[in-house]
């Protein structure tokens, strides 16, 4: 089967391409670079050559097709469609960053939207069914109960969250529309996956979150000022109804994550229809799509993260106390019960796992 990854050099794309090739699909891949690399394909085949190496031969997938292209440019689209025939759509490729999103909201809503909306229709265009979209844990918003479920309401503090949550309508929209009158037997299938705060770095160091600029997430900020990149960091707030009164975060490591994507793809293909309206109608808000939570199912506080990240390699990692940021909650994790019970998916590497990668990647990175 010929996946597309859109957005596939991306950090987690490009972890998730590592893991469909181990479990024998066949990509094809559509990223702008914007925010990642040509290196990063060539880096996922050197991975993949020394696991053949090392594993044997195995059952390894094929990179098919490398397409350098903006999902947001349709008529590009739609040649990658004509040009290989895509049995599955995993939709990684957008803007991420939730404080430029405040600054910028129109471009992110442009630019999220329509590369959505462009995949959906060159999906259905061409016959494709099934597409695992990537969403987040930002649609449940402000809520104060934890564990976070699929079931609970959902809300957003500020544009990125609201493409995120405005995607999945969509998608979920068309899974509920008429059917095709010209083909009766189509039927969208989008799989919502909703995730938490993904850290870590391949086990080899070649791939890793390479952000452009100041970073955004906890976990690379933390690795600049182990490196020296920066001089120390700022911890948002130490008066929260917490531990040791910082915010806590379920923290999930990025190859998890990836698998976590072959579960769902391999489950949406080989699901009948009864299992599938099983699967949506047990996330009663979801329409005619299955929503999954990924995390691990445990909080870690940013002071915990820091110290584990010190400890585990040894490395000092500066910091100071500043004010709480504003939209910041106390408390987020996930309950994953349903990726467990239907995907048969669980989290299986730790907080220590995760630092000792990152570190990994940062010393490793070319």
């Amino acid at each position: 089967m010929n996946i597309l990854v859109t957005g596939g050099a991306g950090y987690i794309g490009s972890h998730t391409i590592v893991e469909l090739l181990g479990a024998g699909y066949d990509i094809v891949v559509m990223d702008n670079y914007s925010n990642s690399a040509p290196s990063v394909i060539d880096r996922i085949r050197r991975i993949m050559e020394e696991e053949k190496q090392t594993a044997g031969a195995g059952n390894q997938g094929r990179i098919i097709d490398v397409v350098e292209g903006d999902v947001c440019d349709k008529a590009a689209l739609r040649r990658v469609f004509e040009n290989n025939s895509i049995s599955a759509v995993i939709h990684f490729a957008g803007y991420k960053a939730v404080g430029e999103s405040v600054e910028k909201p129109l471009m992110y809503y442009r630019n999220n939207l329509e590369s959505t909306m462009n995949v959906a229709e060159c999906m259905k265009e061409f016959g494709t069914e099934y597409i695992i979209f990537s969403s987040s844990a930002t649609v449940y918003g402000m809520n104060n109960r934890v564990p976070f479920v699929e079931t609970m309401p959902v809300s957003c503090t500020n544009p990125y969250g609201w493409t995120k949550l405005m995607s999945e309508q969509i998608l979920r929209d068309m899974a509920a529309g008429a059917p095709d009158k010209e083909r009766p037997d189509y039927r969208f299938r989008p799989v919502l996956l909703r995730y938490f705060n993904p850290v870590g770095a391949h086990r080899s160091g070649m791939i890793g979150e390479n952000p452009k600029g100041i970073p955004n997430n906890l976990m690379p900020y933390i690795q600049q000022v182990a490196a020296g990149i920066r001089e120390k960091l700022t911890v948002f707030g130490d008066d929260y109804d917490t531990p040791d009164g910082t915010g806590v975060r379920d923290y999930i490591h990025v190859t998890d994550l990836a698998k976590g994507h072959v579960k769902a793809l391999t489950w949406a293909l080989s699901a009948d229809d009864s299992q599938w309206e099983a699967a949506c109608e047990a996330a009663s808000s979801s329409g005619g799509a299955a929503v999954f939570n990924l995390g691990t199912g445990r909080g870690t506080s940013v002071l915990e993260l820091v110290t584990a990240f010190a400890d585990v390699n040894s490395v000092p990692v500066p910091y100071v106390i500043g004010p709480r940021r504003a939209g910041d909650i106390a408390t987020c994790y996930a309950d994953a019960s349903r990726a467990k019970e239907i995907l048969g998916w669980e989290a299986e590497l730790g907080i220590e796992d995760m630092c000792r990668d990152s570190w990994r990647w940062q010393r490793l990175d070319f």
